[in-house]
C-alpha cells in the first residue's frame, strides 16, 4: 500500500513515526529534525524560513491519523514495524563494528550476524545497503593498522568479505576507489598473498566487479599494472578448486583492458592459460571456453604470438578448441586465434594442420554452430589449403 504524501517526513521521505511541528508550521519527523538541527542549519527545510523559535510540538493528530491508517492494513503494519526493527538492530551492529573499543572477536560475531541478515528478506538487504554497510565493511577488511595479518586477522576478513559481496550487487562500486590509495592496495595484494582460497576466490571477484566497471575504471588501470597480483592470479590456474575458476574470471575481466595484455603475456599468461585449456577434461574444468577469448585477445600483443607459436602445444591446445562434440562454446575464438597466427606464420600453419585442425574446421561446418564462426571456419580452412597444396610442391622440386 502507498503512504500518503502527508504521511511521509519532507526530509527522509519515510512514514513519520514521530511528528513534531516547528514555529513554521511545518511537521517533520523527529529523528529527521534533530539530525539537521544538530548539523548547524537553523532554518526549516522546507520553507528555508530562519528558526526563530527552536522548540518542537508533537503533532497527535497526525499520528492519530497515521495509526488509524495503518490499522487498515495489518500486514502493512507489520512489515513498516519490522522494518523500522531491523534498521534499529543494524545502527547498533553499524556502530559496534566501527567502534575502536570492538574487539576483534566482537567484530567477527557482528559480520557473522549481518551476513544471515542479508541471507534472509530484501527487507534487510535495502536496510543493510541504506546505512552503508558495504562501505565500511570494506575500511574494515582493507584498511589495517600496520596491515597486521594474524591469523585472527585472516578469519575476520574471510568472513567479512564473504558478507560484503552478498551486498556488492545492490551496493555503490564507487566505494572500491579506496584501493587507489597505496596503502589499501597494499592490503589487498597481502591478502592476496596471505589468504586462503576463499579470500583469494572472494578477491578474484572483485577484481572482475572492478575490471568490467567504469565507475572503477583508475583502479582497474591500477591492478592492471600490479605484477603482484597478476602473479597471485595466474597461480589459481593451476587449482583443481573452485579458485582456479575465480582466476580465470578474474584474469579474462583484466584482459579487456588494454593497458593490461602486456603485463599479462610477460607474467606468462598464455601457457598458463593454454595448461588449463589442455587440463580441462581431466579436471572438469568448465571456463575452457573462457580461457580461449582471454587468449584471442592477448594475441594481439606481438610477444603472445611468438609464445604459441614457438610452442607446439600451444597450437594444439587451440585446435582442441576449434570443435568439441559437447559444445561449441570457444570455437569461435579458437578459430579467430589460428586465424590471427596463420596469416603471419608459415610455421604456424604447418603446426595447426599437424594437429589436426583441417578435420576439426570440417566438424565444425557440419554443426549447429553460429553463421559467423562458420564464416571465420571457412577463412581459415581456405588459408591452410593453400598451405597444403604448396607443401607437396616444395617436397617435389629439386
Amino acid at each position: 500500500m502507498a503512504i500518503p504524501p502527508l504521511f511521509k517526513c519532507p526530509i527522509s521521505l519515510d512514514l513519520f513515526t514521530d511528528p513534531v511541528t516547528l514555529c513554521t508550521g511545518q511537521t517533520y519527523d523527529r529523528s529527521s529534525i534533530e539530525k539537521w538541527l544538530a548539523a548547524g542549519n537553523l532554518t526549516c527545510p522546507v520553507t528555508m524560513q530562519k528558526l526563530d523559535d527552536l522548540s518542537m510540538v508533537p503533532n497527535h493528530t497526525l499520528r492519530h491519523l497515521i495509526d488509524q491508517w495503518l490499522q487498515e492494513d495489518s500486514q502493512f503494519c507489520l512489515d513498516y514495524r519490522e522494518m523500522i526493527n531491523h534498521v534499529d538492530c543494524i545502527s547498533v551492529l553499524k556502530h559496534r563494528l566501527d567502534s575502536e573499543d570492538s574487539t576483534l572477536e566482537e567484530k567477527l560475531e557482528i559480520v557473522e550476524k549481518v551476513y544471515i541478515l542479508s541471507e534472509e528478506l530484501p527487507l534487510q538487504n535495502s536496510c543493510l545497503i541504506q546505512l552503508d554497510i558495504f562501505p565500511l565493511l570494506l575500511e574494515k577488511i582493507f584498511r589495517k593498522v600496520n596491515g597486521s595479518c594474524s591469523e585472527d586477522d585472516l578469519r575476520f576478513s574471510e568472513r567479512a568479505l564473504a558478507c560484503a559481496l552478498k551486498l556488492l550487487p545492490f551496493s555503490d562500486l564507487t566505494s572500491l576507489n579506496m584501493l587507489k590509495e597505496e596503502p589499501v592496495l597494499d592490503c589487498f595484494l597481502s591478502l592476496f598473498y596471505r589468504g586462503n582460497v576463499n579470500i583469494k576466490r572472494n578477491l578474484c571477484h572483485i577484481v572482475e566487479v572492478i575490471s568490467s566497471s567504469m565507475e572503477t575504471q583508475q583502479v582497474s588501470i591500477m591492478l592492471g599494472k600490479s605484477t603482484k597480483l597478476q602473479q597471485e592470479l595466474l597461480n589459481l590456474l593451476a587449482e583443481t578448486s573452485e579458485a582456479s575458476e575465480a582466476g580465470i574470471k578474474a584474469i579474462s575481466a583484466l584482459s579487456c583492458l588494454e593497458t593490461s595484455r602486456e603485463n599479462l603475456v610477460r607474467e606468462g599468461a598464455v601457457e598458463r592459460l593454454i595448461a588449463y585449456i589442455l587440463e580441462s577434461e581431466k579436471y572438469q574444468r568448465k571456463l575452457a571456453p573462457t580461457a580461449i577469448a582471454t587468449i584471442e585477445r592477448l594475441l594481439v600483443v606481438e610477444s603472445a604470438k611468438e609464445v604459441v607459436i614457438s610452442n607446439p602445444s600451444c597450437v594444439r591446445a587451440l585446435v582442441k578448441m576449434v570443435f568439441r562434440v559437447s559444445d561449441h562454446q570457444g570455437s569461435e575464438s579458437a578459430v579467430n586465434s589460428l586465424l590471427a597466427l596463420c596469416c603471419d606464420s608459415n610455421h604456424a600453419r604447418e603446426e595447426a594442420i599437424s594437429a589436426g585442425v583441417l578435420t576439426q574446421l570440417l566438424l565444425l561446418l557440419q554443426s549447429q554452430c553460429s553463421g559467423r564462426t562458420k564464416a571465420k571456419a571457412r577463412m581459415l580452412l581456405k588459408l591452410l589449403n593453400s598451405t597444403w597444396v604448396e607443401q607437396p610442391k616444395e617436397a617435389a622440386s629439386p
